[in-house]
């Protein structure tokens, strides 16, 4: 879909763990924090200092960010019910993205722009396991325009800004850089992992979540979605944002591909005791569901080396489709960006000693709900 390409905006045309309590929004119910401030909508534009490439960059997106109130949810410690809050941004035009995890289980969800407006929502689609959603609003200022989705993947030490609304405070923005690529970082719950994320060190805390992490062309490097302290962020990459917004905005859900195996990087001690001369692929531990059951074959058996066992005797997978599959992460970026559910795949794996190749027709991963 078109609007979902990076907008190159001119007037910036020449300026140069776990995590299940790191999340970076509040979908939770939460009292008001004492810290307060106002937007910068009431600033005297016309006797203050020069800024930078950044002020450039927060005047240009600011008005598509937007402050997002999220009211009926439930408090897991009390069951009473209460409010919350986090960040999102317009894609196109009445279209909003955020995190599913901002929004998951509200009565009701309200926006604020930077110029003060307010409007309502209805929930367009979302999806946990890319912790994603999409709302409608009521009411898009003029001065909203969508936000671009980069095409281009970013790279370590790539300088990024993080706009949102930590701590309720609007129209915040704090500087960074890439820190890491293809991170796979575990779910809050644990029951699924978010692949291709992307790693920064640029301030991001309770309110964020939903806010972009952009470039200094203004283009979405990622939806941020985590940030536990000690200068690690994570944000939902561009690239897949670009996959599963388009889907919940036509559809309501997005279908992830999968392969029905559990798995374990091929580290040192896997390789010796799988007799492998290089560390590397993945193994399959176990085959779960189609279509890996009768085409694929999990471990035989464990060992228990330094304490810890050692899976004997699975396939290792070494590439799909012709794509290298080093590690666990290599293998959810390659499901997650390349492939979809009932696409047939070319998988390259090693079975005692001798390297072979398997057709499968991927199926769809199942919920967690």
């Amino acid at each position: 879909m078109d609007q979902y390409r990076p907008s190159r905006r001119g007037v910036l045309a020449g300026a140069g763990v776990g995590l299940a309590g790191l999340i970076a929004g509040c979908a939770e119910p939460r009292t008001e924090s004492s810290i307060e401030g106002d937007s910068s909508s009431g600033i005297d534009r016309e006797n203050r200092a020069d800024g930078s490439t950044y002020t450039d960059v927060y005047e240009t997106i600011i008005d598509s960010v937007t402050q997002i109130r999220v009211f009926g949810i439930e408090d897991p410690y009390t069951e009473e019910e209460g409010r919350g809050q986090g960040s999102g941004f317009v894609v196109d035009g009445e279209y909003i993205v955020t995190n599913e995890h901002v929004v998951a289980g509200a009565e009701e969800v309200d926006l604020q722009y930077i110029n003060g407006d307010w409007s309502g929502t209805r929930l367009l689609g979302s999806d946990r396991q890319s912790d994603l959603a999409v709302l409608e609003a009521d009411h898009v200022p003029d001065g909203a325009t969508p936000l671009g989705l980069a095409e281009e993947r970013p790279v370590v030490g790539q300088e990024v800004l993080a706009i949102g609304n930590p701590y309720g405070l609007e129209g915040s923005m704090s500087s960074g850089i890439v820190s890491g690529v293809d991170r796979t970082v575990p779910a809050p719950h644990g029951e699924f992992t978010f692949p291709n994320a992307v790693q920064t060190d640029a301030a991001v805390n309770p309110g964020n979540s939903g806010g972009p992490l952009v470039d200094l062309d203004g283009n979405v490097v990622g939806v941020v979605n985590a940030g536990g302290g000690d200068n690690i962020g994570f944000a939902i990459s561009a690239a897949l944002s670009r996959r599963v917004v388009p889907a919940l905005i036509e559809e309501g859900e997005y279908d992830h591909p999968f392969l029905g195996i559990a798995l374990a990087t091929v580290d040192r001690l896997i390789a010796e005791e799988n007799d492998l001369e290089q560390a590397t692929g993945v193994i399959v531990t176990e085959t779960l569901q189609e279509p890996a059951l009768g085409a694929l074959r999990g471990a035989e058996r464990t060992v228990e080396r330094g304490g810890e066992p050692v899976p004997v005797g699975g396939d290792v997978i070494l590439s799909i489709d012709g794509e290298p599959i080093p590690d666990r992460h290599a293998l959810s970026t390659v499901l997650a960006l390349e492939t979809s559910p009932g696409d047939t795949v070319a998988v390259e794996l090693r079975r005692d000693g001798e390297v072979s190749t398997v057709d499968l027709t991927l199926g769809v991963r199942p919920t967690d709900d």
